[in-house]
């Protein structure tokens, strides 16, 4: 966690009048509540944490749940110790009430209950990612923060409406720039790992990743278009709103295509406060691994490249049981054969035996 200093803000002379009380008093106060409160939860959890550890361990369940606080309690410490006042990404100020929302990497409240802090997972901080001028979504006036080892050394404000420039003194509260936050991004120099994008994610990839899960969902574009940014900011969005879930009742893999791109990614969930998402390689998925060899049959090759071949595939195996009696007998009639094989649900060139056992389908009963 970065200490605190006297002020937050660290403007080289050129933005000397973004250092204007008028523009960052506000803020100034803000952080300082926020320096407290970060004190406090870090204290608070600490405790909690070492409570955990010293705690008896269980069996079964208990163990289970026991597990699963200590981790969520670690990531959290994890992630408060990391950033700091920086967990801040920016406010936004609605168009009916000029008393600014901050919206951060986490949730944060000070000692009574204040809300310092909105989850930008959570869906009061969609409209600072998806407000624009054709749609601000409410909101007045967004403010986005630059943020370098633990001090704002820039900020961007945008104002939505003409109205806004004096409702509630708004215009004489903002630093209007020709330079975006977005832009300012694109001059940062190249690191061996995928740079912090969350405060510059843009209206259309917010869309992406606030989707809802059911079903898939399928994002196309050319290199360089913002999809690994989507997928991955998708994943921490989805851990923290989606009920399947939530509580550790579920969890994500995300695969890359080799593992120098999972090199190149893996910062990203942690600094979005998500520890336990696995990721694998596509070879990772089978047992073979890197040494996985082309399918050898050329007929079991042509079965597997079918567009339906998940039609085909064997259910998994577990623990899955029956209460109806399996056939002693199979009943095949003919036109099941010519309509399956019509279809195209296999080449016509397998032998019966597999056809019987790879196509879905088939009428059984005791003959």
């Amino acid at each position: 966690m970065h200490p605190p200093t006297s002020s937050v803000f660290d403007l080289a002379p050129r933005l000397a009048a973004k250092a204007s009380p008028e523009l960052i008093a506000d803020d100034e106060l803000h952080f300082e509540a926020m320096s407290a409160a970060l004190r406090h939860t870090i204290d608070d959890l600490s405790l909690r944490l070492d409570d955990a550890r010293r705690g008896p361990g269980g069996h079964g369940q208990q163990a289970m749940d026991r597990d699963m606080e200590v981790h969520r309690l670690t990531a959290r410490l994890k992630t408060l110790e990391r950033f700091g006042l920086d967990l801040c990404l920016g406010r936004m100020v609605s168009a009916s009430h000029g008393e600014p929302v901050y919206v951060g990497r986490l949730g944060l409240q000070d000692a009574a209950g204040r809300r310092l802090l909105v989850d930008w997972r959570s869906p009061a901080a969609e409209p600072f990612f998806g407000a624009t001028h054709a749609n601000p979504m409410g909101l007045a006036s967004r403010r986005r923060y630059h943020w370098t080892r633990g001090q704002i050394t820039d900020y961007w404000d945008e104002v939505f409406e003409n109205e806004a420039l004096v409702i509630a003194g708004v215009g004489a509260r903002a630093a209007l720039d020709d330079q975006s936050r977005f832009i300012a991004s694109l001059g940062a120099s190249r690191s061996p790992h995928m740079r912090d994008v969350l405060a510059t994610i843009a209206a259309d990839q917010d869309a992406i990743i606030r989707a809802g899960s059911r079903g898939a969902l399928v994002v196309d574009g050319g290199p360089g278009t913002g999809k690994t940014v989507v997928a991955l900011h998708r994943t921490a969005y989805l851990l923290y709103s989606d009920p399947q879930l939530a509580r550790n009742r579920g969890g994500v893999l995300f695969i890359g295509p080799h593992r120098a791109y999972l090199d190149y990614v893996s910062d990203v969930l942690p600094s979005l406060g998500e520890e336990g998402v696995r990721t694998c390689t596509l070879r990772d998925l089978v047992p073979e691994g890197p040494d996985a060899v082309l399918e050898p049959h050329a007929e079991v090759a042509q079965v597997k490249a079918a567009r339906n071949y998940s039609m085909r595939s064997n259910p998994p195996c577990g623990s899955t049981s029956s209460r109806r009696p399996r056939p002693s007998r199979w009943r095949l009639r003919g036109a099941t054969w010519c309509s399956a094989e019509t279809s195209g649900l296999w080449p016509s060139t397998l032998p019966s035996q597999e056809r019987l056992t790879t196509t879905p389908g088939i009428r059984r009963g005791r003959h």
